[in-house]
């Protein structure tokens, strides 16, 4: 039937090209963000359990640099540890020396001043083992606690070891001194036993960082899983939508020109009147 009415053979091809276009826009969302569902309107579903990945995926970021900032706090500790090791090496060495009895007391004041100057150079070095506010061998603090789990339920904690003269590690006194042969006889045990004490705390220490570096490996490995599984959620597959867009392309002038046939149509009525 033709009729100036109404115009069904249009009203189909504005219909079909009306979903062509909504396809494109689509598709020409898809190359534009990356993304094949980039917002709740694409895919809510989809789109709910992307959000959540992304929120585990931020979540791993923030354990990482927690489980970074324990690890350089302890590396800091331990490089203090090796200073004062090596330290008290030196003052056993001096200890040794001033022990021995032929030694006139010029030479042993003098082995003395060395012994106080290494001494206090411990005190130094403790004083300056801070990182991002924790200082583990002052006795400050008990422990550097990092996260380990995105929920923030579990953490990793290490043990500080405070390496103060006169303590429990290092029992040398901030007033030991070895002024006589017998006292830097004496000296030379206490040297021996703190020195065993630092080296035990080092390793510690040692054992606490790589329980960070344990868990900094995993907690990368688990985002970039997470980070791989979003990928395949919602990443567009550019190569498919770019043979998508040609075919809708070609859709799209065809669907054109069945529109101009169509809406041609009508006018054929005039032939008929002549």
């Amino acid at each position: 039937m033709l009729s100036v009415n109404t115009n069904t053979g249009a009203m189909i091809a504005l219909e079909y090209l009306g979903q062509t276009q909504g396809q494109m826009a689509t598709v020409q969302s898809a190359i534009n963000t990356g993304l094949k569902v980039a917002s709740a309107k694409d895919d809510g579903a989809t789109y709910a359990i992307a959000q959540n990945m992304r929120g585990d995926v931020a979540g791993y970021a923030a354990v990482t640099d927690s489980l970074n900032r324990g690890m350089s706090v302890v590396d800091v500790a331990m490089s203090a540890g090796q200073a004062i090791s090596d330290l008290l090496i030196q003052m056993k060495q001096k200890a040794l020396s001033a022990s021995d009895t032929s030694l006139d007391s010029a030479s042993r004041q003098a082995l003395n001043q060395d012994f106080a100057a290494l001494r206090d150079q411990i005190t130094t070095i403790i004083n300056n083992a801070v990182f991002n506010g924790f200082n583990l061998v002052d006795g400050s603090t008990t422990q550097i606690m990092a996260l380990a789990s995105t929920d923030g339920a579990r953490r990793i904690t290490v043990g500080a070891q405070s390496m103060s003269l006169g303590g429990d590690i290092v029992t040398v006194t901030t007033a030991a001194s070895i002024t006589t042969a017998t006292s830097a006889s004496t000296m030379v045990g206490v040297i021996q036993s703190s020195l065993n004490n630092v080296n035990a705390a080092l390793a510690k220490l040692s054992s606490g960082g790589k329980k960070f570096s344990i868990q900094l490996e995993f907690a990368q490995k688990l985002s970039d899983t997470l980070t791989t599984g979003l990928g395949n959620l919602v990443d567009a597959d550019m190569a498919k939508e770019s043979a998508l867009l040609t075919s809708l392309q070609t859709k799209q002038q065809l669907g054109v020109q069945a529109l101009s046939i169509a809406n041609s149509a009508p006018s054929t009525i005039l032939s008929l009147f002549r």
